[in-house]
């Protein structure tokens, strides 16, 4: 790889380094490409769970952050961000006070919704509470988890617009990188059907009076894509800052270009032909599994500068490595690792390593890490 990977020696092993120069070449890249476009970029904070890295998009020009729970929404204002869209049900009373409490701070805070019930619980506690809360309606469009039916979504929202205390504004969706109900590596056919779904849906509740101002969707397979379909206002990617082995194999980036990889320590090498790093599920996101449709990854992760090693399996602290018996691979040995899906390593780990252009490490704790609430 051309990038200096330059192992410093004193870090403890197993942990995640994050290039911070890549970082700002990719957070600069999708900024310029989504602002050709004439549309709104409010990326995703799933991926880096980190204040710095969320200023460091607004400043590049997004219009705002995507959360998935409120701990994250409250972690991001806590630190000065305050446009966030929960693009997750809030559902429950503990929750819906937070959010009162959070846009009583000063926050636009707008809250994802996909049913009446839901919607009904958060118009009461607004009224209760004299603080009006935006409301974004979302659109089933091939995942199968939450989300409207398209087809039912008109009267839903008229439904949830006569309710006081709420604003309807927008709908969005997230589905990745699918056409037609199945995984696909056709990106761009999956972008603007996606597109093309949201802008129908918006286009009927308009022609019911609705007023929509806001139609977004995702992802970083398929952002700038969908984004070409007129009607389309914002974008919602989130992988994209740092990149990793599965957009690589989506051909949306080089590897070169993945700003996070793992340290990890050679700890045993049992065979000629295998390593054993002291990095295991515990470590590493599983949810990108090898071999599966229609990536076919080969492993769990890329191991930087070795082709021929293929990161076979895991235990919850040991990754087996599979490495060509004639390699030179030494117990103490450090390796670097990007792995196939990094939002959900990230969130493993309860610090990163930012490294700088001359290689120093600043250790920094991932502020949103784990918050499932």
């Amino acid at each position: 790889m051309s990038r200096d990977w330059t192992l410093a020696q004193g870090v403890e092993t197993p942990c995640i380094v994050i290039n911070s120069d890549a970082v700002d070449t990719n957070i600069a890249r999708m900024a310029a490409a989504i602002h050709r476009l004439g549309v709104s970029l409010r990326p995703h904070a799933k991926t880096h769970k980190l204040p710095e890295m969320a200023k460091r998009q607004l400043t590049a020009g997004a219009a705002g952050i995507t959360v998935a729970k409120l701990g994250e929404a409250e972690v991001l204002a806590a630190a000065g961000v305050k446009d966030l869209f929960v693009a997750y049900p809030v559902v429950g009373q503990p929750k819906l006070e937070r959010a009162i409490k959070l846009a009583q701070s000063g926050v636009r805070l707008i809250i994802g919704v996909d049913s009446l019930e839901g919607a009904a619980m958060i118009s009461s506690a607004a009224v209760l509470a004299d603080c009006p809360l935006e409301l974004r309606l979302e659109i089933e469009s091939g995942l199968q988890r939450t989300g409207a039916d398209p087809g039912a979504a008109v009267e839903l929202a008229q439904n949830i617009d006569a309710l006081e205390g709420v604003s309807l504004t927008g709908i969005f969706t997230y589905r990745g990188a699918m056409l037609q109900g199945r995984a696909t590596m056709d990106l761009q056919a999956a972008g603007h059907e996606e597109g093309r779904l949201m802008v129908r849906v918006a286009d009927a509740m308009s022609a019911a009076g609705l007023d929509i101002r806001d139609v977004s969707v995702g992802s970083s397979p398929t952002a700038l894509y969908a984004a070409e379909i007129d009607g389309i206002t914002e974008v919602r990617p989130g992988t994209y800052i740092y990149q990793d082995r599965m957009q690589a194999a989506f051909g949306l980036c080089s590897l070169d270009d993945c700003a996070g990889a793992v340290w990890a320590t050679v700890v045993s090498r049992p065979a000629r032909d295998r390593i054993v790093i002291d990095g295991g599920s515990k470590t590493f996101a599983t949810d990108v599994q090898p071999d599966k449709a229609p990536l076919h990854l080969k492993g769990f992760g890329h191991i930087v500068g070795d082709e021929e090693a293929v990161f076979l399996r895991m235990n919850e602290e040991h990754g087996v490595i599979a490495v060509t018996p004639d390699s030179l691979y030494e117990v103490g040995d450090m390796i670097a690792i990007i792995p196939n899906h990094i939002c959900s390593t990230v969130n493993l780990h309860n610090y990163v390593y930012l490294q700088d252009t001359d290689g120093a490490l600043t250790r920094t704790a991932v502020a949103a890490r784990g918050l499932l609430v």
